[in-house]
């Protein structure tokens, strides 16, 4: 993975962290886990506080997340909501740190000032043995603790003053007024600072999860939705009465699902031609031949007339695998009809063709399940799936590996904001 890391393709836009008070702030929290403080003079965190050198110091990348449920989390900083999350169990791990960040930002901007926060993101379960512990998971609750217990003395006092306020007597308890002080030294005036998170409970939506091999949720109003391997346990066991459950071997009815329930962008002209979607589909493709063919081959310097000789002299091979020839036919009939007719295409092909649609809420989970079944589209992979990504990327040669690389540097990584919108029409 160095090459990755070299070119920040894992691990970017992480926080250093070099501050003695900062590192002795995390090392607080580190402890009230039960986990050894980092004898490092510097580290970088991601959103929810995960650090990859800690997690190599501890031997553990899951010290923030022992079971792969009820992920924990470190906040030092409010910057913090700006950065990615590296390493997680549930694909929307980083929306409710975000979403739990922004509603509290005031409580979390003057608890930073003082102290570490940190805590769990905790749900019905404690360990995931099968599909109905996932399903059993309705809302997360932040159980939000600080290492010098701001947040416990500042709520302390809150009930403290609103006593004061309610009691007429009350303000003649010297040894509460007392208190009071020695609270405020440490919390200072809360009616300025909001010490205290005001929203700690989320909904847990629609998700993708490492569990089981990689599992997927989706909610609608009638209906909850699991896509999975079918050697799952609990697959069509857990609540068969309002739970459907689709094979990821099953293309055909993952694509039915998709396109039935309104997630897909389906394939038409109006959007596909402005995004040179075919184009873009079909290159990935080639190259993945050529490289096949011939592994030693430098798949970076082809150029068009490189390309178009070697699809003459291979017509065998590129027949037999299929997916070009597929995708120069759709680039005709799109011409000539404006849309491809979806029911006469192989089902396995069908994901080729489509996107998620850009203003359903599921967006980026479904651009993630479509990347499973295009794994040629390594793009597409890193952008939505980056588990799946990295996985693939450690099969690669190294031939293979610098293109890759190179490849995500001169398209994704130079513009990412330009390059979702147009493939995938998602603003940033």
């Amino acid at each position: 993975m160095n090459l990755l890391r070299d070119n920040e393709l894992i691990y970017g836009r992480l926080l250093p962290i070099s501050e003695p008070h900062l590192i002795e702030r995390y090392n607080k929290a580190l402890k009230a886990f039960g986990l050894r403080p980092t004898s490092l003079d510097g580290f970088e965190i991601d959103r929810t506080g995960f650090s990859p050198q800690i997690a190599d110091e501890l031997d553990d990348p899951h010290y923030l997340d022992p079971n792969e449920v009820n992920r924990r989390f470190i906040i030092l900083t409010p910057q913090q909501i700006d950065l990615p999350v590296v390493h997680t169990a549930f694909s929307n791990t980083s929306q409710l740190v975000y979403e739990f960040m922004s509603r509290n930002a005031r409580a979390i901007d003057a608890l930073t000032i003082k102290d570490v926060i940190y805590g769990e993101i905790e749900d019905s379960v404690s360990k995931v043995d099968d599909i109905e512990d996932l399903l059993s998971i309705n809302q997360v609750e932040f159980r939000v603790l600080s290492a010098d217990d701001v947040v416990g003395k500042a709520s302390e006092l809150g009930t403290l003053v609103d006593r004061l306020k309610m009691e007429p007597e009350a303000w003649r308890d010297d040894e509460m007024l007392e208190r009071m002080v020695d609270l405020a030294k440490v919390t200072g005036d809360i009616r300025e600072n909001t010490l205290v998170p005001d929203q700690v409970v989320f909904r847990h939506n629609a998700y993708w999860t490492s569990h089981f091999g990689g599992l997927y949720v989706f909610i609608d109003p009638d209906v909850t939705t699991v896509i999975c391997d079918p050697t799952a346990p609990g697959f069509r066991r857990s609540r068969p009465w309002q739970v459907s459950y689709l094979s990821l071997r099953d293309p055909a009815r993952v694509f039915h699902f998709l396109a039935s329930t309104g997630r897909l962008d389906l394939p038409r002209a109006s959007w596909m031609e402005k995004a040179d979607y075919l184009e873009h589909r079909a290159g990935l493709v080639v190259r993945e031949l050529v490289h096949r063919k011939d592994p030693k081959q430098d798949i970076g310097g082809l150029d068009r007339v490189w390309l178009q000789s070697w699809l003459h002299a291979n017509a065998d091979m590129i027949n037999a695998d299929g997916r070009f020839p597929f995708l120069n036919a759709a680039k005709r009939e799109l011409a000539q009809l404006g849309h491809l007719r979806v029911d006469e295409i192989r089902p396995d092909f069908r994901f080729l063709v489509v996107r998620a649609k850009p203003d359903h809420p599921d967006a980026w989970l479904t651009n993630r399940l479509i990347s499973d079944f295009v794994p040629s589209d390594f793009l597409s992979r890193y952008v939505f799936n980056k588990q799946g990504f990295y996985a693939d990327y450690a099969q690669f040669d190294a031939v293979w590996r610098r293109y890759v690389v190179d490849t995500l540097k001169s398209t994704y990584l130079s513009d990412k904001d330009g390059f979702r919108a147009r493939l995938y029409g998602l603003e940033d």
